[in-house]
């Protein structure tokens, strides 16, 4: 887009402006560009998965490798969403692309351990129990974590790779690093952070259709399911919106989104009933106390740089410092 094109697009706009709660102006065209932008993206990573056509359940290893040839080629182009959105609506941001959707060394380090500390300082009480639980005594766990084998027999696992390494990664590619820098000069940086998350509980609605084709369950039991796993994406998809604005890092969101993979949903019901109740209980409570005191600490710019994306939100900044 030429600079005639810069200044054709801004003057089209610059006697109807929007302001949203963040007290941030936009033109109210550049929402429904980013808007839309967002909503294909998320329909062409769903529909990537069923390009394929199979009889078989979604855990079968060969409807896996299928879909992983699908899903990494859409998030391999999706960063051509977020360059096209730039060159039509005429957004400059002085970071480059890659840096926008936080791929960047500058603080890489503290961004790969802060954010995942502060989710597992939520989950102690899952941790806790689940330490409890385990056949294996301490030494044996570390030197588990160390044995080549045991990662051998991880990578060689297709439901173990679809769940800790591809759909982390790819969901948070496309979700967070190429979604958040098309709605932040929109919306702002607070409410891009409860906006994009909708992107992405909707985008889970796909295993109704999954659970409906086999039947496992009644079906108000399957939009039961699909209710709650929206509300708990959602909540998990803003609580990973707001560390990539806060961290400008990729990596961070993409490691807390393997580890709850991993572990779950916390399973409250099990640490009623368990023989250690009350440590386990305790450690609930104080994984909270600490995830609440150290949510903004941990997250803090001072650690990882002036974030990219912050640089899209003009005055709008709050949630950047």
């Amino acid at each position: 887009m030429s600079e005639d094109d810069d200044f054709t697009f801004h003057s089209m706009f610059s006697d109807k402006v929007s302001i949203n709660n963040d007290g941030f102006v936009s033109p109210d065209g550049l929402c429904w560009v980013s808007v839309l932008s967002c909503l294909l993206l998320a329909c062409s990573y769903v529909g990537s998965l069923y390009v394929w056509r199979s009889e078989l359940p979604r855990d079968h290893p060969a409807v896996i490798k299928r879909r992983f040839t699908s899903v990494l080629i859409v998030s391999a182009l999706s960063p051509v969403f977020v360059w096209a959105w730039k060159h039509y609506t005429g957004v400059r941001p002085g970071p480059s692309l890659l840096a926008l959707m936080g791929i960047r060394l500058e603080g890489v380090l503290a961004a790969a351990t802060l954010p995942l500390v502060l989710t597992m300082a939520l989950f102690l009480g899952p941790l806790t129990q689940l330490a409890l639980d385990s056949p294996w005594g301490l030494r044996d766990g570390i030197k588990l974590l160390f044995d080549p084998w045991f990662w051998a027999l991880c990578v060689n696992d297709m439901r173990w790779l679809r769940n800790q390494v591809v759909a982390p990664l790819t969901e948070e590619l496309v979700f967070r690093a190429c979604m958040l820098p098309m709605l932040v000069p929109c919306a702002g940086p607070t409410t891009a952070i409860f906006i994009c998350p909708l992107f992405f509980g909707v985008a889970h609605f796909h295993h109704v259709i999954e659970l409906l084709r086999f039947r496992q369950v009644s079906v108000s039991g399957i939009f039961l399911s699909a209710v709650f796993q929206f509300s708990y994406t959602a909540v998990f998809g803003a609580y990973t919106a707001f560390i990539f604005i806060r961290t400008g890092h990729l990596v961070g969101p993409v490691l807390c989104h393997s580890f709850c993979n991993y572990m779950g949903f916390p399973a409250l019901s099990a640490a009623l009933d368990h023989p250690q109740r009350l440590p386990i209980l305790c450690c609930y409570l104080l994984g909270v106390v600490l995830f609440l005191l150290l949510f903004f600490p941990a997250t803090d710019p001072f650690f990882y740089g002036s974030s990219p994306i912050c640089s899209l939100a003009g005055s709008a900044r709050d949630v950047c410092s």
